[in-house]
């Protein structure tokens, strides 16, 4: 644990060390050469880019942004970029569209344009981001205009820029090494979790399994670390950065209500929970597939299904922690952060406020320290389980213990035995001795119970004393005992024990007037016949040679060796008769 608690604090560490040197990343030089549009529209799929050049319905507020009407419009005025060299590609955020044209406006009213449908954008390394070469830009060029057509997101809109080389729209060195650091920080709770699995088969470690999972699938497709590796379509990049975002908010909420303690949840609340994960699993889910049949809705209703798992995640920690949960407090940590940067993210997303796309950093590092400390908070519910279930273990052999021993003797009971009886036939035990002591009833009414059990215990240690690793030792009840013996000599052995019980009553409960003495009944039975007898019928042939040797007097023993038998013997069947006669 000592070591877990290093490792999870190291890359802790780690991460706000990486978060330190990407902060200063956002104002770099490189930044300067980014162009953000100036005015920005929304019309029917009707209006041509010439009835736009001098059109009244602009809107250079930086607010009001839509993504549900069927065209949107960008205008980057030339003045941004005088006496710079002037911009030769366009770049924004992945999203589902149909069509982007690219105007240039020249000062004489000449329009360049070049249209791209949506497979011809080129992801890069520099975020979830695609590029498209501009039309022509000359010294006489008055401004940019961009039609995009079914646009699916806000983000689409006001993270849109101009650049001349699309390195000055990367990511800066500090950064990517921040996300690479993230996504090698994702791979020791997975790990974790495999192990974890292993020894405790516990559903919530396959939910933080998959919450991993996605949570490496938003780092590799929002924070553009997989257009360092190889070039995908638009469209599947703009699908799946929001698609394993809501799998792994869902899937935090079914990790949640499996996750923390027995009763830290009621029962209502960890319904509410669970069902909310399988809502923002399928719903927000979606809408993140970005169908054009859905254009004018999808965006807006992506955030505001995804807006209940905030909430009921923020209520099941604060009701969890109020009975007292202990996980719940790790929880409630490593959660803060990501529940902020998430707000924040909605907010750009609904359009409530325009910011840059450096800001999902935020969210990245929360990511790293969210793994961190849920690590460390599976292992110590880990240990917590394992620690339960140890106890479990012990509560049950003890009452396992309980139900098949004697409470006075310490030998085993009759339903032990019985329970084993087909399994130790296997094994060899084949002479079953039947021990009942002579004139028992006398001594209970001649010395009072508690001697006559002190009688019981010393036949016990007699029974015990004589045994060996052959020979299993059962109390049936009153004082009636069963030795099952297997091995050499087994008949001389049960005899030698029938014998050494009168010395050690004497030994042990002295002050009886009379000795104690045993009477046997002894069956050895050939391997053949053990199929077609049960401890009944063992029991049943036992007890009438154990009468056979009182009515002979008491104090000795009486065997038979059988292969197979039906019926009681002949003096017990007498015996029966006359007792009927009677």
């Amino acid at each position: 644990m000592a070591r877990l608690r290093l490792t999870v604090w190291f890359w802790l560490a780690a991460a706000l060390f990486a978060l330190g040197l990407a902060a200063p990343a956002s104002a770099d030089d490189h930044h300067l050469a980014i162009f953000q549009a100036d005015c920005h529209a929304a019309s029917g799929a009707d209006r041509p880019a010439g009835a736009m050049i001098d059109s009244a319905a602009w809107n250079c507020s930086g607010a009001d942004w839509q993504a549900t009407a069927p065209v949107a419009w960008l205008r980057f005025d030339a003045e941004n970029w005088h006496g710079s060299r002037v911009p030769l590609q366009f770049f924004s955020r992945t999203s589902r569209h149909e069509k982007i044209t690219l105007y240039a406006l020249d000062n004489d009213g000449t329009l360049r344009s070049r249209s791209f449908a949506e497979s011809d954008g080129r992801p890069f390394a520099g975020g979830p981001v695609f590029r498209l070469p501009l039309p022509l830009v000359t010294a006489e060029t008055e401004a940019v205009l961009v039609r995009i057509e079914s646009p699916h997101s806000i983000p689409l809109l006001t993270e849109a820029g101009l650049v001349r080389h699309v390195e000055d729209a990367g990511r800066s060195v500090e950064e990517m090494m921040l996300l690479a650091l993230v996504l090698g920080m994702l791979v020791l709770p997975l790990l974790f979790d495999v192990s974890f699995y292993l020894v405790l088969r516990e559903r919530f470690v396959l939910f933080h399994a998959a919450m991993v999972v996605a949570m490496m699938g938003y780092v590799l497709f929002a924070g553009g670390v997989i257009s360092a590796v190889v070039s995908l379509p638009v469209v599947f990049l703009a699908v799946m950065a929001p698609l394993s975002w809501a799998v792994g908010c869902g899937a935090a909420l079914l990790f949640l209500s499996e996750f923390l303690e027995r009763g830290a949840l009621s029962r209502t609340m960890r319904r509410i929970t669970f069902w909310t994960g399988c809502w923002t699993i399928a719903v927000p889910g979606f809408f993140s597939l970005q169908l054009h049949a859905t254009q004018g809705v999808d965006d807006a209703a992506y955030f505001i299904t995804i807006t209940p798992a905030a909430v009921v995640v923020s209520a099941a920690l604060v009701h969890a922690i109020l009975r007292g949960s202990r996980s719940a407090k790790f929880v409630a940590v490593a959660w803060f952060p990501l529940i902020l940067t998430s707000i924040e993210r909605l907010g750009r997303g609904l359009g409530v406020y325009a910011g840059p796309a450096s800001l999902d950093m935020m969210m990245f590092v929360a990511t790293g320290i969210e793994v961190v400390v849920i690590s460390l908070a599976i292992a110590d519910r880990f240990l917590a389980i394992r620690h339960e279930r140890d106890a479990a273990l012990t509560e049950a052999r003890m009452l396992e213990q309980i139900s098949t021993r004697d409470s006075l003797t310490g030998l085993m009971n009759r339903r032990a035995i019985e329970a084993r009886f087909d399994e130790l036939l296997a094994q060899g035990f084949d002479t079953f001795t039947l021990v009942d002591l002579d004139r028992f009833k006398a001594i209970n009414d001649l010395h009072g119970h508690q001697v006559g059990d002190a009688a019981l215990i010393a036949c016990a240690n007699a029974i015990r004393a004589a045994g060996d690793r052959d020979s299993i030792a059962v109390r049936l009840g009153g004082e009636e005992f069963v030795v099952l013996l297997r091995g050499e000599r087994t008949l001389e052995r049960a005899e030698a024990m029938r014998q050494a019980i009168p010395m050690r009553i004497a030994k042990d409960v002295p002050g009886l007037e009379l000795p104690v003495t045993a009477s046997m009944g002894v069956i050895m039975v050939s391997r053949t016949a053990h199929q077609t007898m049960q401890f009944a019928d063992f029991y049943a042939r036992a007890d009438a040679l154990m009468y056979e040797a009182k009515a002979a007097g008491r104090n000795r023993l009486a065997y038979e060796r059988l292969t197979v038998f039906s019926e009681p013997p002949a003096a017990r069947r007498r015996a029966a008769n006359d007792e009927e006669a009677a």
